[in-house]
């Protein structure tokens, strides 16, 4: 049995799907995915839905929350407060997606799916986030914001090793190119954090200024090993 994790696939169902074949995902693995499901890319349903039709034919998933699972839940809600270039943009996406036009009128078991989701997971050795830890708190696992919202510029200096044990954080939600997630991995014994955002949606080419990015990264914790899949959409 593997475990392996997985985040931020934005809506790149295909992407995602030739993935999980390079790695030969079997029913025997587990798979982690830590959050960023939908907008941006071209089919947040269908990435839902193969999350579903994985489960519901007995393979095991794990999954977190990510900040944009946060902002449809807050557009389902009828918040739009800060949300008004995201209607525009990545929003619409997913609601394209869907077929809706209000993020409200999206099917109540993806929603639903959406709210259960929870902020952290721990297993063996790994804590898995989808933004990261905020250091500066007596307990980094108690602000649920920053693990969907924290970028990884602001509490890599601040992690106390002391408090993280022997365990290593996995996560996403800030893109990285293919490179530098390779040089974290090659220091995970010192730094004990690695992203695994890969920046797979940026390969679309209305992306211009994310050179290096444009993959879909997983990381195999029984193996230590990372596996890139370049966007296929």
């Amino acid at each position: 049995m593997r475990k392996i994790a997985i985040t931020d696939i934005h809506g790149c169902k295909t992407t995602f799907l030739a993935l999980l074949d390079t790695l030969a995902f079997t029913q025997s693995d587990e798979l982690y995915l830590l959050g960023d499901y939908v907008d941006r890319g071209p089919d947040s349903k269908g990435v839902i839905d193969t999350i579903f039709h994985l489960k519901k034919n007995g393979y095991t998933i794990r999954c977190l929350r990510g900040n944009h699972e946060e902002l449809v839940l807050q557009a389902a809600a009828n918040d739009f407060t800060g949300l008004e270039r995201w209607l525009l943009g990545d929003g619409k996406k997913t609601m394209d997606s869907f077929g809706v036009t209000q993020c409200s009128d999206i099917p109540p078991e993806y929603l639903d799916f959406m709210r259960e989701l929870p902020y952290f997971m721990e297993t063996e050795g790994y804590i898995l986030v989808h933004g990261g830890l905020d250091f500066s708190l007596p307990d980094p696992l108690s602000s649920t914001k920053e693990m969907c919202w924290i970028r990884n510029w602001d509490w890599y200096g601040q992690v106390r090793y002391d408090w993280l044990g022997e365990r290593t954080i996995l996560h996403g939600h800030t893109p990285m190119a293919a490179h530098h997630i390779e040089d974290q991995f090659y220091c995970l014994e010192i730094g004990r954090y690695l992203d695994l955002d890969a920046g797979c949606v940026f390969a679309e080419r209305r992306f211009t200024d994310r050179d290096g990015m444009g993959s879909l990264c997983a990381f195999d914790m029984s193996n230590r090993e990372l596996v890139f899949q370049e966007y296929v959409e």
